[in-house]
C-alpha cells in the first residue's frame, strides 16, 4: 500500500470577510446597481464567512486584462507552491532531494514552464525529478491527484511523490459577466494551495494508507461545470443541476466501490469531501445517508476559506489527519467532466 505521509496547506496573506467581498464584487461587476439584492442573497447563503485572495482587494480593479491577471497568478502560485511543498516535506520528515515525482494540478491559470518546474527550481529538487502538470480537473483535481500518485507509487514502491495544488480562483473574475454562474462563483470560490507527500510501500512513513481508488466519468454532462475560454480569460460554466447529478450518481458509485472492498457506508468512520457549496454538501449527505456531523470538517473549511477548487479537499484531508482517526475512510470529490474520484484510505 501507499501512504499519505503529510499534507501542508498554504493561503495568501490577504484575508477578507464575506460581506466586504460582496460589496467589492458589486462595485466591480454590477456597477449599475442592478442585481445587488440577488448578489447579497447569494453571498449570504454561500456558507462562507471569510476568504483569502491572491492579491490585495484594491488591486483587482486595476487588472487590465487576462494577461495581467495570469501574471499575478504565476507569481503567487510559485510563492504558495514552494511554501506548501517545503512544508509538507518537512512535516513528513523528508528532504527536498528525496522527491522522485512532482505532480501539479490547477484550473485557474496557465504557465509554460509550468508551476511545478518553477517550484522545483526554486526549492532545488533533483535535476532528474519527474514532473506531471495537470490542467482541467477543477474541483476533482485534489482527489484525482492522490489517486494518480497512488497508481505511480504502486509501480515504484521505493519512491516519494508530491502532489501540489494551487488554485487562485479570484484571478479568474469576469467583470463584464452578470450571469448567475458568475455571481454564484463570486460568492463561493477563494484562493489557496496545498501539497501532499505520498510514499511507496518500501518507504517507511506514518499516515493513512491508500487502499484503492475509483474514477467515474458521467455521460452527457460536459456543461455541468467548467470554463468557456475567451479573450477575457476563464468564464465559469456552472449548472444549477450539480446537486441533482450528485444525487443521481454518487450514492451508487460509493456503495459499489465500498462493496468491492467488503465495506458499507456505516462502516466508514471518516469522510473527507470536497466542499462544493451548501447544496452540494447537503446532496452528498442525503444520497449517502451519512451520520450527523460526518462532514463537519468540510463545512468548517467552506466557512473559513471558501471553495478552493482542487485544493479544498486537501485542506480537509490535512484537518482530518490532525485528529488521528482510526479505521477506514473515504476521500471524494466531483468536478468538470462531469466526474467523480473516490479514494479508500485506512488509518
Amino acid at each position: 500500500m501507499t501512504r499519505i505521509a503529510a499534507v501542508q496547506a498554504a493561503l495568501p496573506p490577504y484575508r477578507y470577510a464575506q460581506a466586504e467581498l460582496t460589496e467589492a464584487f458589486a462595485e466591480l461587476c454590477l456597477p449599475d446597481g442592478k442585481g445587488h439584492a440577488l448578489l447579497r442573497r447569494l453571498h449570504a447563503n454561500a456558507g462562507v464567512s471569510h476568504r483569502h485572495l491572491a492579491i490585495p482587494l484594491e488591486q483587482y480593479g486595476v487588472l487590465k486584462d487576462f494577461g495581467a491577471a495570469n501574471d499575478a497568478w504565476i507569481a503567487t502560485a510559485v510563492d504558495l507552491g514552494a511554501e506548501a511543498v517545503s512544508g509538507a516535506l518537512a512535516a513528513a520528515g523528508l528532504r527536498i532531494e528525496d522527491v522522485d515525482l512532482l505532480m501539479f494540478t490547477t484550473v485557474t491559470g496557465v504557465a509554460a514552464p509550468s508551476i511545478d518546474a518553477r517550484v522545483a527550481m526554486r526549492l532545488g529538487l533533483r535535476e532528474d525529478v519527474k514532473r506531471m502538470p495537470l490542467f482541467g480537473l477543477g474541483c476533482v483535481g485534489g482527489a484525482a491527484g492522490i489517486a494518480r500518485l497512488h497508481d505511480y507509487l504502486t509501480a515504484w514502491p521505493s519512491h516519494v511523490a508530491v502532489l501540489l495544488s494551487v488554485e487562485l480562483c479570484s484571478l479568474t473574475l469576469q467583470r463584464d459577466d452578470s450571469s448567475l454562474p458568475n455571481l454564484v462563483g463570486g460568492a463561493l470560490f477563494g484562493d489557496g494551495a496545498a501539497a501532499v507527500v505520498m510514499t511507496g510501500a518500501d518507504v517507511s512513513s506514518a499516515g493513512p494508507s491508500v487502499v484503492a481508488t475509483r474514477s467515474r466519468l458521467y455521460p452527457d454532462s460536459e456543461r455541468v461545470m467548467g470554463w468557456d475560454v475567451g479573450s477575457g480569460g476563464f468564464r465559469i460554466v456552472l449548472g444549477a443541476d450539480v446537486p441533482e447529478v450528485v444525487r443521481k450518481y454518487l450514492g451508487h458509485d460509493v456503495r459499489d466501490f465500498l462493496a468491492a472492498h467488503g465495506l458499507t457506508v456505516p462502516e466508514v468512520g471518516t469522510w473527507v469531501s470536497h466542499p462544493g457549496g451548501p447544496k452540494v454538501l447537503e446532496a452528498v449527505s442525503e444520497t449517502l445517508d451519512l451520520r450527523p456531523g460526518a462532514l463537519d470538517l468540510t463545512w468548517k473549511s467552506l466557512d473559513a476559506v471558501g471553495n478552493l477548487s482542487s485544493s479544498s479537499v486537501l485542506h480537509v484531508l490535512g484537518d482530518t489527519m490532525t485528529l488521528d482517526p482510526a479505521g477506514p475512510g473515504v476521500l471524494l470529490a466531483m468536478g468538470p467532466g462531469f466526474c467523480s474520484e473516490l479514494v479508500l484510505m485506512e488509518w
